[in-house]
């Protein structure tokens, strides 16, 4: 049996007033997850383990079966594991943010008013040239996804997710040293460390403002990257592969536009999979990714498909984009996928589920439980008849905590 995940990133979501007390997922029309939950077994899933924040770098890892208190180490290091750059020990990494502060000081969005790569690329560089040293380097990412490497750095320190705190106070959000901080040999202090972030981000809106992406950007009425915004700090993590921790899974492969997943999948061992025009928003290529998926599904034994574009609708707080990326997936994804899987020679079973949801109305990451559908050809079906956050509760799969999502599935 062969396995493979669909994750639609933030899809979970709240009942919404002006869907008639419907869900987005409940509001959209998605024939094909409805032919999952309908034709095979429902549940929910516990993706974010006590004391953890709702990050997608918790809840993805936490789906494939990594312990979180074993494991985390932060966002930074897994998208360095993405882009190729070696973490050394004496280095710590932090995910780096390129973002709006507006004139009232307040953080307007997490992405810079959706940065395309090239733009990013050329203000990270930047930034590298004016501000990098023999202690500090900015790496540059994809969009407004970046990295920044502190040699000797603390990870010790208190750093705010942009995502989760649109329209609050960026002064307010400054990093700070964690109460009770340990000093670590050869390391700087989480004091030391948290002043020098500081200082890079005040420096770094003082060079980006005249810079000539954000100058063009400007003059066509475009949101501006203004900031860079560090967080997520970590250390280099220990990792087993998913085929060390199941013998089901003899290879495998990651799909995603992001960064942070496609890290984690090199760290778990799978092949990470590039789809031209995949850009994490709901312009996707969702046709080449679900092709990508079925053609990887005829090499390896696990597929991780990753959709990030239901989680950015649900961060801008757009209802409409946020529906329209839901039956995206659907229509798009999910169903091609599905049919594949009918016409295969060997059995696959699909699951489809969200990271955690991210409630439009609030726009943040929400550690809640979230609908799984799993269904393979000859499954037997439960009672429930179409996917949903309410549905799903109903299902025979129960409540899955953490680590054992997986464990359940590698059982079909």
């Amino acid at each position: 049996m062969k396995h493979v995940i669909i994750l639609a990133d933030g899809l979970a979501d709240h009942r919404i007033e002006r869907l008639g007390d419907l869900t987005p997922v409940e509001f959209a029309s998605t024939p094909a997850m409805d032919f999952l939950a309908r034709e095979g077994v429902n549940g929910q899933v516990v993706t974010i383990p006590d004391g953890f924040q709702p990050g997608s770098e918790v809840a993805n890892s936490t789906i494939l079966g990594y312990d979180q208190n074993k494991v985390y180490e932060g966002r930074g290091v897994l998208e360095a594991a993405s882009i190729g750059y070696d973490v050394a020990d004496d280095e710590m990494a932090m995910r780096c943010n390129l973002l709006t502060i507006d004139a009232d000081g307040n953080i307007a969005n997490h992405h810079g008013g959706h940065l395309t790569t090239d733009e990013g690329r050329q203000l990270i560089d930047y930034l590298n040239e004016k501000l990098g040293s023999e202690r500090v380097k900015f790496v540059a990412g994809i969009q407004y996804r970046h990295l920044l490497i502190i040699k000797g750095g603390s990870k010790y320190v208190e750093c705010a997710p942009p995502h989760d705190h649109p329209g609050r106070s960026a002064k307010e959000l400054m990093v700070k040293p964690m109460a009770g901080a340990v000093d670590e040999p050869g390391r700087m202090t989480a004091a030391e460390t948290a002043a020098l972030l500081n200082q890079l981000i005040e420096q770094s809106g003082q060079l980006l403002a005249e810079h000539p992406v954000n100058v063009a950007r400007r003059s066509e009425g475009r949101l501006q990257a203004s900031h860079i915004w560090p967080w997520s700090p970590g250390y280099r993590p220990a990792m087993k592969t998913l085929s060390q921790m199941f013998p089901q899974i003899k290879s495998g492969a990651v799909i995603s536009a992001v960064d942070l997943i496609k890290g984690i999948g090199r760290l778990a061992g799978l092949e990470v999979i590039e789809v031209e025009g995949a850009t994490g928003l709901a312009n996707t290529n969702y046709e080449g990714k679900a092709a990508a998926a079925i053609d990887a599904l005829r090499r390896h034994d696990f597929v991780f498909l990753h959709v990030e574009a239901t989680d950015e609708a649900g961060h801008d707080g757009d209802l409409d984009l946020k529906v329209k990326a839901i039956e995206y997936l659907d229509h798009r994804v999910v169903a091609p996928i599905i049919d594949a899987v009918k016409a295969m020679d060997e059995k696959v079973t699909i699951a489809l589920l969200p990271d955690h949801a991210t409630p439009v109305e609030e726009r943040v990451h929400r550690a809640e439980p979230v609908p799984v559908a799993i269904w393979h050809p000859g499954i037997v079906a439960d009672d429930v008849s179409a996917y949903s956050e309410l549905a799903s509760s109903r299902g025979s799969l129960g409540m899955i905590y953490l680590t054992d999502f997986i464990k359940r599935l590698m059982a079909f």
